[in-house]
């Protein structure tokens, strides 16, 4: 029976078409499926599989995903070789062997997603990559009565890129959804059971429209009993958004 390894991953997502292989694009799965190949010297490919798929631009601070081996591996050696041959803007944290049973899609029961926002002026140069500029006051206290509202279970098909492709339907449940300032840096956290395509951006682009003043935070009742997507709800840049944390 093969041998199964976990792996938590870190990554910027900035020169990167996202996490899923693509042909002709350079993919976080891409790179380290090449690399757990070429290092183990299989003659089948090693497929990665990971705890969910992040689009172009989108980091993370704790992705998970699993892989197979027909035979042992050393993982604190192995982890080191991989880090050492993969480019600068992917590490690999932590890789542990695990039970055949784990997925580390199917075995999630929840993520946690933080975008963040630079509410100034003058963008730091050294952000530009990993916040959401925003140069027009925000009302705090406005986007937290939004995301008040947000959490808990609904039919969350208004915050999909893309409803009718998701499989297990459009229900999910927000544990908590946070909205934190310090000085210009906002910083939104939300826990769920589950997310749908491009839900977490679609979330921090409405409450960023009620943050300017453009919508009631009641909105958000209205646009979930609406039931579709509609143009008051935009998708927020990817380079605010990071795959925080996936818990077993």
């Amino acid at each position: 029976m093969p041998t199964r390894y976990k792996m938590k991953i870190a990554y910027d997502g900035t020169r990167y078409a996202g996490w899923q292989v693509q042909p002709r694009h350079r993919t976080i799965q891409g790179e380290i499926e090449l690399l757990l190949t070429r290092m183990t010297g299989q003659r089948k490919h090693v497929r990665v599989e990971s705890s969910g798929r992040t689009d172009a631009g989108v980091h993370a601070h704790g992705q998970v995903a699993h892989f197979d081996l027909p035979g042992r591996i050393d993982p604190a050696y192995f982890r080191r070789g991989l880090n050492a041959q993969l480019d600068p803007d992917i590490r690999i944290l932590t890789l542990e062997e695990v039970e055949p049973s784990f997925h580390a899609r199917f075995s999630a029961v929840g993520k946690e997603y933080r975008y963040f926002i630079y509410n100034g002026k003058i963008l730091p140069p050294t952000k530009r990559l990993y916040r959401l500029h925003e140069i027009r006051p925000l009302d705090i206290g406005a986007m937290r009565s939004a995301a008040e509202l947000l959490a808990g279970e609904h039919d969350f098909a208004p915050f999909s890129a893309n409803p009718n492709r998701e499989i297990d339907g459009t229900v999910r449940t927000i544990h908590a959804f946070q909205v934190r300032k310090h000085g210009s840096e906002i910083e939104l956290e939300v826990q769920g059971n589950g997310f749908l395509y491009k839900m977490v951006r679609s979330l921090s682009g409405f409450l960023v429209r009620v943050g300017r003043g453009e919508l009631d935070p009641g909105a958000a009742v209205d646009i979930l009993e609406h039931g579709k997507r509609t143009a008051v709800v935009p998708t927020a840049a990817p380079q605010g958004l990071f795959l925080w944390k996936v818990f077993y």
